[in-house]
């Protein structure tokens, strides 16, 4: 009886788990969905060609400004939008599961479950009607001889 309580608590631990696990805070894109799309730096937007250089410091000031002004604002706004949006993209994701597994698998089975019925119809109609047909005509037809001649 012990063993089976011990049993029964490592399941709910495990269970517990799958819905808590760690987070990687140092590889936040582990599947890479973000690679091309985000990776958005000074040299990416502004370049000037060679003869039309600003002073240095103006170049040095502007590659700051860019680059924490871009770092500040996303956590910014990833501080006021972040949480709500993923309650947003959660709810969106739940929804979009519960369609698929209450709505859209029954579905395709029920019409999978009919079509079977409606094939043997078919089948049924294609051998008694269309059977009987083809092969009157390809026996009218096996008697048909073609012969090539050359002219000269």
């Amino acid at each position: 009886a012990m063993a089976e309580e011990q049993s029964e608590l490592d399941e709910r631990i495990i269970i517990k788990d799958q819905h808590t696990k760690e987070i990687d805070l140092v590889n936040r894109d582990p599947k890479r969905i973000n690679e091309d799309v985000v990776k958005v730096d000074f040299e990416d937007v502004i370049a000037e060609p060679v003869g039309t250089y600003s002073f240095d410091g103006v170049w040095k000031t502007s590659y700051t400004t860019f680059t924490v002004s871009k770092y500040w604002c996303y956590r910014l706004l990833s501080a006021i939008l972040g949480i709500p949006l993923a309650v947003v993209w959660g709810f969106l994701f739940a929804l979009i599961s519960f369609c698929h597994i209450w709505a859209v698998v029954p579905c395709i089975r029920s019409y999978l479950i009919e079509i079977q019925c409606v094939s043997r119809i078919y089948s049924l109609c294609i051998h008694t009607f269309c059977d009987p047909l083809f092969e009157a005509l390809s026996k009218i037809c096996s008697n048909i001889r073609v012969a090539l001649r050359k002219e000269t």
